[in-house]
């Protein structure tokens, strides 16, 4: 099993920047990591994902160039830094891990059932 805590969501004003991190811990081998985004009254979004060994980031065109993926397989942790922020970027972001093997390239994950373990979430907030 693998169990993912998120932080450091917060109330910034528009144009400001946030890093999230999600810190992960258990047993199970992850073979991509990701951060999706949940807007009340919509399905949850894919944002970016990461392949935990070995190089592959993939960014959804709506924060392209503004958002970054990244990870620190030392520490078992992933970051979102998050540039540029707008007020439709208001959500509870959650990462999520898949440790089912992943032979695709890593453009091709990019839904729910992807992922095979997901944390609670941190509330982001942008104000214009």
């Amino acid at each position: 099993q693998v169990h993912l805590v998120e932080s450091g969501g917060g109330v910034v004003q528009a144009g400001g920047s946030l890093r999230l991190s999600c810190a992960a811990s258990g047993q199970a081998t992850k073979n991509a990591m990701a951060w999706f985004r949940h807007r009340p009254g919509e399905e949850r979004e894919f944002v970016a994902a990461i392949r935990w060994f070995g190089g592959g980031t993939n960014v959804a065109d709506s924060v392209k160039g503004r958002f970054v993926i990244s990870k620190d397989t030392d520490k078992n942790t992933m970051w979102l830094q998050m540039n540029g922020l707008k007020p439709e970027d208001t959500a509870v972001y959650h990462c999520a891990a898949r440790t089912r093997s992943f032979l695709g390239t890593i453009n091709t994950l990019r839904k729910i059932r992807d992922l095979d373990y997901w944390g609670q979430g941190t509330q982001v907030t942008v104000s214009s």
